[in-house]
């Protein structure tokens, strides 16, 4: 059972083909995205990734590990503090706020880090899973 307090954290990145595909997915072709060239033009210097895509991976951990298995994800606040780019690793931490037993939800705050410990992603997420938030 989740309890405050308690925290959870995942390591990943992405590669530029996976940025994409889901360009290709969201129809978000933005240049900044995908051509190097144009990047290089920008203030990021080189391709950064959508923030959604960096921010998607909050719903593989909660659907799967943390609380995993029949996991709904409700809702979402999301502040994009710096820029990520492909091949680089990143640390998402998860830390639960706030449980609310009698509606089986939690309140989990959700950021991403780069290896530096700088804040790259910030947000707050709440669930629902009836067999682990009791």
């Amino acid at each position: 059972m989740l309890q405050a307090n308690e925290t959870y954290s995942h390591e990943f990145q992405f590669s530029q083909e996976e940025v994409n595909r889901f360009a290709e997915v969201t129809g978000d072709k933005n240049p900044v995205h995908l051509d190097a060239t144009y990047a290089a033009k920008t203030m990021f210097k080189r391709p950064i990734m959508h923030g959604m895509l960096s921010a998607s991976l909050f719903s593989k951990v909660f659907g799967t590990l943390f609380p995993g298995e029949g996991t709904i994800y409700l809702k979402q606040t999301l502040n994009f503090l710096k820029p990520m780019y492909v091949d680089t690793p990143y640390e998402a931490v998860f830390t639960v706020k706030e449980v609310l037993k009698d509606k089986n939800r939690a309140i989990i705050e959700t950021v991403i880090k780069d290896k530096e410990g700088k804040l790259c992603t910030s947000g707050e997420a709440s669930v629902m899973n009836v067999d682990k938030i009791k």
